[in-house]
């Protein structure tokens, strides 16, 4: 982690009609480096970062600090905004079907894509847009800028969606589950080329998954999410070899093994709490297996609980009691 970080969230909370989804979010990002954000659907992941980009309805409350290369964004003018998102700072999503305008092609959306953050325009445009769906590995490229998207396969509308993220040079891209509809063969290729644009371009990534095998190969840092709340950070060997906060260590028990005999997964029981039904205490205490009366009484900080390792857990699970976990 760099001293001078590219973004440094801090305190970041999002009510909507009073409710909170976001509980004092704090994380950073350093340049070029790949950050995962995990946790199970309604934790916040994709909440932490429309939030941070201005990207939330006007109902939303937001309030804390977002600072890209030291300066503050959050709430900062719409003129400014528009230079960051698309530009600084690019995002792609899930359903890139849904995300892509249906009735314009691919072209057009490339080409506004560079007009608006790098001023391109004609037969420039058009070629750099040939050039970044080259980049991302489309087949036949400059036929496929006359195509429209439901002309187009999932994966190959993903690979239009990173091109759309690369046309403004960005130095971060968050991806809010890039590969979730895709199959496995399309998975890898995606996420061989998000790991080789990286090299390529020095470029920082925020990856937001629910897939713990996909974050082993691909980010350095993790962070667990749970509730609105980051409840544990460390590095990813470190995460996925000896976690200490017990739901951390639930979302690893429930993974199979790649070796070894067969045993049964380990479900976590219940579910993520509704926003405006949170348990005193511990957000994660009612599905907790090393639940005490102490985790009722207040919601723990996340606190050091080895060299570059902080999770918010009263209780936290102790190294020498995890299984070593083999992820392919």
């Amino acid at each position: 982690m760099t001293t001078t970080p590219l973004v440094e969230i801090r305190g970041l909370t999002a009510s909507f009609d009073g409710i909170p989804a976001l509980r004092g979010v704090d994380l950073l990002v350093g340049r070029g480096e790949a950050v995962a954000l995990v946790g199970e659907s309604g934790c916040g992941k994709s909440v932490t970062w429309l939030a941070a980009l201005g990207l939330l309805p006007g109902k939303a409350a937001v309030t804390g600090s977002v600072r890209l290369d030291g300066a503050e964004i959050l709430h900062a003018a719409p003129a400014v905004l528009d230079r960051v998102r698309g530009g600084r700072v690019a995002m792609i999503f899930q359903d890139p079907a849904s995300s892509l305008n249906p009735v314009h092609r691919i072209g057009r959306q490339i080409t506004e894509a560079l007009r608006l953050h790098r001023g391109m325009d004609g037969a420039v445009a058009k070629e750099e847009a040939r050039r970044l769906l080259d980049r991302v590995g489309m087949p036949d490229a400059r036929r496929r800028l006359d195509a429209y998207p439901h002309e187009l396969s999932g994966g190959q509308n993903q690979r239009v969606m990173i091109a759309m993220a690369l046309a403004g040079g960005p130095e971060l891209l968050v991806a809010d589950e890039p590969t979730t509809a895709l199959d496995v063969t399309i998975q890898a290729q995606i996420l061989e080329l998000l790991a080789e644009i990286r090299r390529d371009t020095g470029m920082a990534l925020v990856l937001i998954s629910h897939d713990l095998g996909v974050v082993a190969e691909t980010c350095d840092r993790v962070l667990v999410m749970y509730a609105g709340r980051i409840v544990e950070e460390t590095a990813s060997a470190e995460l996925f070899s000896a976690p200490a906060h017990p739901y951390a260590a639930g979302l690893l028990a429930a993974l199979p093994p790649m070796d070894g005999p067969r045993r049964p997964l380990a479900a976590i029981p219940g579910g993520v709490p509704e926003p405006w039904a949170m348990p005193p205490g511990c957000p994660y205490a009612p599905r907790c297996p090393r639940h005490v009366a102490a985790c009722d009484r207040a919601v723990p900080p996340l606190i050091p609980v080895a060299p570059a390792h902080r999770a918010a857990c009263i209780r936290p699970v102790e190294p020498e009691r995890t299984p070593e976990l083999a992820l392919a």
